[in-house]
Parts: C-alpha cells; structure tokens; sequence
C-alpha cells in the first residue's frame, strides 16, 4: 500500500525554523513530482512548493519565495520542507503530496500524507 508521512510539525516563534520530512512507500518515488500543501482552519488547501522526478525543476508560491525550500532524496523516498523566517500566518497542517503531473493543482495529486501540524506564534 501506499503511504506517504509527514513529520518534523511543531511550535515555533516568528522568526524562527523548521524542517519538515516526508517518506514514502508503495511507490516508485523516482517516478513521482513531489509537492507540499497547507491547510489552516476555516481555510482551502493551498500549494507551497513543489519539486520535479529528478530536482530539476522548482516552483513555490509567492506566500513563502525566499523564507521556504523544497528538496528530496531519491534513495531515501524522502522529500523535505525547510521552512525559514516562520511567520504567524505560516500556520497549518502541512501535507506532502506525490502525482505524474507537475502542478500546483491540488486535484491532481494521486496520493496524500495525513498532515502533520506547524504553530508559529507571535
């Protein structure tokens, strides 16, 4: 079966940093984009970043340009978040996200993590 999981989530001031990890299982991961997803309540799922099969290829959204960076490691089946200069409003449950498809459409991913929570107070 498939799994992807998140960890890495915690409290943080502003200001400060966190490195999320997400590993996968179940899937050739070489084959797959990688992307991660963000959720605060009473909000939409929104994209952050995403990385392509070979790290060739980046993209993050405007929010986070500069403060995030995405990376993986093929052989580990693990792609990371690090997360700089955290601000309140970075707050969400984080989810890492693989598709065939290089996107920032959410309804194009094929598999999901169930999230793990990031805090950043003021």
């Amino acid at each position: 079966q498939v799994q992807l999981v998140e960890s890495g989530g915690g409290l943080v001031q502003a200001g400060g940093s966190l490195r999320l990890s997400c590993a996968a299982s179940g899937i050739t991961f070489s084959n797959y984009h990688m992307a991660w997803f963000r959720q605060s309540p009473g909000k939409e799922r929104e994209f952050v970043g995403i990385i392509n099969r070979s790290s060739g290829g980046i993209y993050y959204t405007t929010s986070v340009k500069g403060r995030f960076s995405i990376s993986r490691d093929n052989a580990k089946n693990t792609i990371y978040l690090q997360m700089n200069s955290l601000k309140p409003e970075d707050t969400a449950v984080y989810y890492c996200a693989a598709s065939d498809r290089y996107s920032t459409i959410r309804t194009l991913y094929d598999y999901w993590g169930k999230g793990t929570q990031v805090a950043v107070s003021s």
